[in-house]
């Protein structure tokens, strides 16, 4: 899926929109038929995309992240312990979650007393928070992308589109499925500009989501 685009400008930085995925019927399938990203499809362990650790948008993310994670109630948490012991942290860099037991920290296994899926999710739906707000923006843009360049003149380019199997790097390659690529993710029943729209709005800001809106017209979105 690439394209077409719809160029918005928003300031010194031009939105470069890949209308054909925002106006397609792409659902998250975690929970529901998600294949996982290993080398052969795994629903049954629940990892969905979590199955490598989460890099950081900066220190400044990381920051934020641990500090929420200090927070998080172990019944809520099923490796709390693992982060009491070793910290969050991959590394002392500090630049992505660990690898707990083949899959990200922050995420609870299938069957867990406390509920499955990410910890941080769970928190910020148990203290009435957007989920945008406390986990690592790679997560709850997924599976957004945006691709940054910089003109000559000092704008700037970003590019939103899927996120593609190759975005994933040497991973991508031997992963035996991956959503935007799968059928069967298109089944929802509303346009990704609608059921994402929190995170669209996150990703570019209102005025450039209520501009596309207008651009694609809502009865397009519906047909």
């Amino acid at each position: 899926m690439d394209g077409p685009y719809e160029e918005i400008s928003d300031g010194a930085v031009t939105w470069r929109i890949d209308t054909s995925f925002v106006s397609s019927s792409w659902r998250c399938l975690w929970g529901d038929g998600c294949q996982g990203i290993l080398e052969a499809p795994a629903p049954h362990l629940g990892h969905g995309c979590c199955s490598v650790g989460a890099e950081f948008d900066g220190e400044e993310e990381a920051r934020t992240i641990g500090a929420l994670a200090s927070t998080l109630d172990p019944a809520r948490f099923q490796f709390a312990e693992e982060a009491a012991d070793g910290g969050i942290f991959k590394t002392a860099e500090r630049t992505e979650t660990r690898v707990v037991d083949g899959a990200c920290i922050f995420l609870n296994r299938p069957g867990f007393a406390g509920g499955a899926g990410c910890a941080l999710h769970l928190a910020a739906l148990d203290a009435g928070e957007s989920p945008i707000d406390w986990k690592p923006s790679v997560c709850w843009q997924l599976p957004i992308k945006v691709d940054w360049t910089r003109d000559e003149d000092g704008s700037e380019t970003a590019t939103v589109k899927a996120w593609e199997r190759a975005d994933w790097g040497p991973e991508g390659e031997t992963m035996a499925w991956w959503c935007t690529e799968a059928p069967e993710a298109f089944t929802g029943d509303r346009p990704v500009l609608e059921s994402l729209a929190p995170e669209l709005e996150a990703t570019f800001g209102r005025d450039v989501y209520v501009e596309l809106r207008r651009r694609l017209g809502a009865d397009e979105l519906r047909t």
